[in-house]
């Protein structure tokens, strides 16, 4: 069933977007216009409704793993490739805005870029955005993965990466999936250890973000990490 057959002609998504823009399409309509084709016995938007219930939200959907969503009736292989794409179109997009800023002079795009990249993540995630002595990006990375709890960093494995980019400064950023966004007592510690360690072989640390439920706290805002 694809999307024409399914709605009426002035339902469609697709003429609506066309006609007044993505901004205007509802959270299921967009997703009927990425996946195309319903199920049997659903249109494309109702499938889109049923993906975002399931999976608690935007959110949620962008977070669950491929086998999550092949395991829902009428999103197979090629739909859930559909929407990974998605993410990381968005997420390719807003790094490819920061390699043209200089970081440090745009931290709201910054912010929006490790949103983007972390805030869907049902683990935590931790990533470092390797700067050049203009404060311009030259790459990002993922450092670790882990458990709902923690993810371990080791600062030998931070300082590498930095030497192999020949950055000149970098920004760490990682999200808490339990939805608090404030740093805790691990992630002080860290952040010392890191700075500490970097210092080291002159490079430093701008910055360390907290993305959780959308939200994004700076450690570097908050006064926790010394200019």
């Amino acid at each position: 069933m694809n999307l024409a057959e399914s709605l009426p002609g002035r339902q469609l998504p697709r003429e609506r977007l066309l006609r007044h823009g993505a901004a205007a399409l509802s959270d299921a309509e967009l997703l009927a216009v990425a996946l195309r084709t319903g199920t049997r016995g659903l249109n494309a938007i109702e499938l889109g409704s049923q993906l975002l219930q399931r999976f608690g939200g935007l959110r949620g959907l962008f977070g669950a793993a491929p086998e999550e969503l092949r395991a829902v009736t009428g999103l197979g292989a090629a739909k859930a490739c559909t929407l990974a794409a998605v993410l990381e179109l968005a997420r390719r997009a807003g790094e490819e805005d920061l390699q043209r800023l200089d970081a440090l002079s745009h931290p709201d795009r910054v912010k929006q870029y490790c949103r983007t990249a972390l805030s869907h993540c049902t683990v935590e995630h931790c990533i470092a955005l390797y700067l050049d002595n203009q404060l311009n990006l030259i790459a990002t990375g993922e450092l670790a993965r882990g458990t709902l709890a923690q993810a371990c960093v080791y600062p030998r494995e931070v300082v590498r990466e930095a030497l192999r980019h020949h950055a000149a400064a970098l920004i760490l950023a990682h999200n808490h999936p339990s939805g608090l966004a404030q740093p805790s007592q691990a992630d002080l510690d860290l952040t010392l250890h890191l700075r500490r360690a970097l210092a080291l072989v002159d490079v430093r640390l701008l910055d360390h973000l907290i993305v959780a439920a959308g939200e994004v706290v700076s450690m570097a805002q908050l006064g926790l990490i010394a200019p």
